[in-house]
């Protein structure tokens, strides 16, 4: 039998809970808020240091004339660099520098057979490094 001691620690705790779980909720939402914005942010980068017009977000997009992208798809690169450590100073300083066509590891998935050219011209280094860590970020 519960007694009107027991029963006011029962709706302070109940209380607790709720408060906690509110709290927890409202974190939640500021995070998909923040992660959106940061999405928004991200892609008006890359659409302004001319990304999209070779790289798509996805697999199965479609470069000019229906043939195959240019570059590969974001999805891929994040999946293909998804272990290595050392993948957002490498890739910063392939979207900085450019790639060699040579040792392209894209063969058969892009349809350019070239290089990606360099684009420090477009994007600093600071903005190079946060948009391909977003990037490598799409495959977690």
């Amino acid at each position: 039998m519960h007694t009107v001691k027991n029963h006011g620690r029962d709706v302070y705790i109940m209380n607790k809970v709720l408060v906690l779980l509110a709290a927890s909720v409202l974190a939640g939402a500021a995070s998909v808020q923040a992660q959106e914005a940061e999405d928004v942010r991200m892609m008006r980068l890359a659409e302004g240091a001319g990304c999209v017009i070779c790289h798509s977000i996805g697999t199965g997009s479609k470069g000019p004339h229906g043939l195959k992208p240019i570059g590969p798809a974001w999805v891929s690169v994040a999946q293909k660099y998804r272990d290595d450590p050392e993948a957002v100073s490498t890739l910063t300083q392939i979207v900085l520098e450019g790639s060699d066509p040579k040792s392209s590891h894209w063969e058969g998935e892009i349809s350019s057979g070239m290089g990606m050219p360099g684009n420090s011209l477009v994007i600093n280094d600071d903005d190079a490094g946060a948009l391909v860590a977003w990037i490598l970020n799409l495959a977690r």
